[in-house]
């Protein structure tokens, strides 16, 4: 973070005994699934197919006077693929906020070969299913509903620190693979955790 000049919420780095102090924001963090969050995606090899995040804000889908939007950062290794997904709801934007290239790849729904069109920055692009598209730091794509997408670091071109702005995400019930694939990471708690994810900041389990 400090190499990208970005800083995070006075509470991104706290401990488990900082957040058993602070039973409201803990809970408060876990229903609007804002903190950390760490998946290999059921892969079992995280550094081919997994993915860091940290929500810094966001609302409620099912509640409409909670936030309208949601942010987020994502640490995409090189060469680290995030998998073909798409949202029912969620209209977001992808941004390079800086390191390497971020590659992404696009797809219809239920098959449909029809060329992609898109705008990146306003500037519009049309690529064919599967095309790759290079975002360079500080370029972003919006990704409308239903579209699936993957992406990437290109190798050789070191880790992405990458965005998401977006309207509310529910990353329980609004992320669809095209595999059958897990949003969320089986853990094997053999250590006590030091930084615990947003789903284990509150008192729900």
């Amino acid at each position: 973070m400090q190499a990208f000049r970005w800083s995070l919420p006075a509470w991104a780095d706290w401990d488990v005994a900082e957040f058993a102090a602070n039973p409201d924001l803990g809970d408060w963090l876990q229903l609007h699934q804002m903190g950390w969050d760490v998946t290999d995606f059921g892969s079992g090899d995280f550094a081919r197919r997994g993915l860091v995040l940290f929500c810094l804000r966001n609302g409620i889908q099912s509640d409409a006077t909670s936030l309208p939007y949601a942010e987020k950062l994502l640490f995409v290794g090189e060469g680290q693929e995030t998998p073909f997904h798409t949202h029912k709801i969620k209209l977001e934007d992808i941004i390079n906020r800086g390191g390497g290239d971020l590659m992404i790849e696009f797809r219809q729904p239920d098959g449909v070969d029809d060329p992609i069109v898109l705008r990146c920055d306003g500037f519009v692009h049309r690529l064919e299913p599967d095309e790759p598209l290079c975002l360079k730091p500080g370029s972003s794509v919006t990704i409308p509903c239903g579209l699936y997408h993957r992406f990437y670091a290109r190798p050789g071109s070191g880790m992405v620190l990458g965005g998401e702005v977006s309207q509310v995400n529910d990353d329980g019930s609004d992320n669809y693979f095209l595999e059958p694939l897990g949003r969320f990471s089986s853990i094997t708690e053999d250590a006590q955790p030091v930084h615990p994810l947003w789903n284990e900041v509150g008192s729900t389990p």
